[in-house]
């Protein structure tokens, strides 16, 4: 399995990936506000969506898991 993990701490204020979601590299997953900034956090791989962790409203730190992929 592949993750993409938060690449800072912040709070989650979109998620742009569903289970069974195709992405590409590169590709945005979510979408972060870190000192009042939006911040978007990339899939460094390509593979199939197969769990999102991280909902909206949710305070997530820099390496933790926000989606998995297959």
């Amino acid at each position: 399995m592949k993750q993409v993990t938060a690449n800072m701490a912040g709070t989650v204020i979109s998620v742009l990936v569903q289970p069974g979601d195709t992405v590409s590299d590169g590709q945005d997953v979510v979408v972060l506000e870190s000192m009042k900034m939006e911040v978007p956090v990339q899939s460094l791989e390509a593979g199939k969506v197969v769990e999102v962790k991280a909902n909206v409203g949710d305070f997530v730190n820099d390496g933790d898991i926000i989606v998995v992929l297959e």
